[in-house]
């Protein structure tokens, strides 16, 4: 693997760490499966893309992260208010977000940014290189990201959704109020999702309707690595792990295509690096176990011949 492809593998890893705490805030925190994701992480691409050739890339990114909240906020009514079940409800959020997307993007189904301003090329005038641009852009929003959501996490209200997510009947018995918890938990994880995707469409130079297809697994994958590597302890720990392990897995996934693979393969090479991320713990277990029986084994030899 080249330089040039390590540092790309960094960058992109950081920019979908954002994407990877949206699914730690809603799968870990809140434990709930939810697909909304995918859908927040195509509206902030769609939505970052349409400011960005309207001359406002940096309102590109709060719009996209607004998108995310409101798109989470949807799925949270689904769940609280109509009764819907939490993986249905996301899906069909997903799918509203869809056509929403369409409607932003006036029809089309991508828009270039090739010869548009972005938040990197205005960085690359001041730092005299694009790819220091591409470094200390995303490395600034993840950083802020991380800080604010360990702040948020020990404050009266963060408590209260992690404790949603703990045992939600128990909070309803401290008289916490776990559908709001929900709203809020929800929001911050999609806002973090869509804001990842405004940050890629102005990376990658483009805004695709079908970017946030295949995230969520993406997402998972990271979010597993940086545990299986790091372990859980405090918050800022786990929120730290996070990030790491969505570089790590983009570095993986580097590597693996810096060999001449078939463009036919790409998706079944992609397929099995995250089916290894996230089998990984079952992996390291059966291991252990492995290990164990196998010292028992000569142990037991040992008092047999003596």
């Amino acid at each position: 693997m080249t330089l040039v492809a390590f540092s790309g593998a960094v960058q992109l890893g950081l920019i979908l760490s954002l994407l990877a705490l949206g699914i730690f805030i809603v799968y870990r925190i809140l434990g709930v499966p939810d697909l909304t994701v995918e859908g927040s992480f195509a509206a902030g691409a769609s939505v970052s893309a349409v400011l960005t050739v309207s001359g406002r890339p940096f309102m590109g990114l709060v719009a996209a992260a607004c998108m995310g909240v409101v798109a989470g906020m949807c799925t949270a009514f689904l769940q609280t208010k109509m009764r819907v079940q939490p993986i249905l409800a996301g899906i069909l959020t997903m799918m509203a977000s869809f056509s929403v997307n369409l409607y932003i993007m006036n029809g089309r189904p991508n828009i270039p940014l090739l010869r548009e301003e972005t938040l990197f090329t205005i960085l690359a005038t001041r730092f005299g290189s694009i790819q220091a641009a591409r470094f200390v852009l995303p490395l600034v929003v993840v950083l802020i990201s991380v800080a604010l959501l360990g702040v948020f996490f020990h404050t009266r209200l963060g408590l209260a959704v992690r404790a949603t997510g703990d045992n939600e009947e128990m909070c309803r018995a401290s008289s916490i109020n776990t559908t709001f918890t929900k709203f809020v938990g929800l929001a911050i994880g999609n806002a973090l999702a869509a804001l990842g995707g405004g940050l890629i469409a102005q990376y990658q130079g483009f805004a695709d309707i079908n970017m946030g297809f295949g995230m969520v697994v993406v997402a998972l994958a990271s979010l597993i690595i940086g545990e299986a590597i790091f372990g859980r302890r405090t918050m800022l720990w786990n929120i730290g792990s996070v990030v790491v392990g969505a570089v790590i897995y983009r570095i993986i996934w580097a590597w693996a295509f810096s060999f001449r693979i078939d463009p036919a393969n790409l998706r079944a090479i992609s397929a099995l690096i995250v089916a290894v991320a996230i089998s990984y713990p079952a992996i390291k277990n059966m291991c252990a176990v492995y290990k164990l029986k196998r010292n028992a084994k000569k142990r037991a030899r040992g008092r047999y011949h003596a």
